[in-house]
């Protein structure tokens, strides 16, 4: 974390803040390959998770979004981590760009496809694809969707992915606002890629 919170270990936890432990580190996050590490080597929990546990009210409603937003929405794994570094890119979150870069990888994103990305460039020949990322960074620029943007997604996309787009966008820009607020970056050692924006803290 930063000084401005403890890092929480597992030792340290009431019981509301357990729970909410117990949903990051042992939900659906945790299942199967791990492509950024979830906890420290004391079993603090890095980024945004570990902020969710000072407030394990708020916390356990925003893991659980955050879950549902990753594994049960009908967004493939690629528009997913194609919206989420969009997001990273856009608001400067060091960590979500360097977490999502590795999903992202593993989600079949390229070298220069993740390079459009953290320029705010990115476009692809699928159409489907492409609407999301144009849906989600005019959202990004403005935070509302014109009558002409809402008709050319429409034409594409689903209302479903449109909710799951527009919700996505908002709770990586929360994640991004906490880690800015309380200055939580990258783990450890670990460098963000360059070209990646940074936030003045």
């Amino acid at each position: 974390m930063s000084d401005r919170l403890p890092r929480l270990t597992p030792d340290q936890l009431d019981e509301s803040q357990r729970a909410v432990y117990e949903g990051i580190a042992g939900g659906d996050r945790a299942k199967g390959v791990q492509h950024f590490p979830l906890t420290a080597e004391d079993g603090s929990l890095n980024g945004p998770f570990g902020i969710m546990l000072h407030s394990p009210g708020v916390g356990a409603a925003l893991q659980e979004l955050g879950s549902t937003i990753r594994f049960r929405t009908d967004l493939s794994a690629r528009i997913r981590e194609i919206a989420i570094l969009q997001v990273a890119q856009a608001v400067g979150s060091e960590f979500e760009w360097w977490a999502h870069e590795r999903v992202g990888r593993a989600a079949g994103l390229t070298d220069e496809e993740l390079m459009l990305l953290s320029l705010g460039s990115f476009s692809s020949q699928d159409p489907v694809e492409d609407e999301c990322a144009a849906f989600c960074a005019n959202l990004l620029r403005s935070s509302v969707i014109t009558d002409q943007e809402y008709e050319e997604a429409g034409a594409v996309l689903s209302r479903a992915q449109m909710i799951d787009l527009t919700v996505l966008v908002g709770y990586y820009r929360t994640l991004a606002q906490l880690m800015a607020v309380f200055d939580v970056g990258v783990p450890g050692n670990e460098q963000t890629p360059v070209g990646v924006p940074r936030h003045a803290h």
